[in-house]
């Protein structure tokens, strides 16, 4: 069964990486984000990051750009991301005009 972890809206400051949330259990994670405020010139990013074992250091998993026109698809969704531990996912706005954005992170 899937199930909404945790969700939430983040109004994004151009150039800054944003922590939608940090998730420090075990399970199966996928970060969807609602991209339909974009429109010609933004450009954004999610990024999620993990670590290969409790003590390690944070590492980049998986990263999208999106833009700089106005999506087809505005939910975009990451790959399904299995971490025993800890998963994190960030926004970050690299052009444009700041914009809201609603995401969620959903388990299964």
């Amino acid at each position: 069964m899937t199930a909404v972890n945790v969700d939430g809206s983040q109004t994004a400051t151009i150039s800054t990486e944003h922590t939608l949330a940090t998730i420090n259990t075990g399970g199966v994670f996928v970060l969807a984000v609602d991209m339909a405020n974009l429109v010609a010139g933004d450009v954004v990013e999610v990024r999620i990051y993990g670590k290969a074992r409790t003590g390690d250091t944070e590492r980049l998993l998986h990263r999208g750009t999106y833009g700089p026109a106005a999506l087809a698809s505005p939910l975009v969704m990451s790959v399904p991301i299995a971490s025993p531990h800890h998963f994190k996912a960030t926004l970050k706005q690299t052009a444009g005009t700041g914009r809201a954005f609603p995401w969620a992170i959903y388990e299964a």
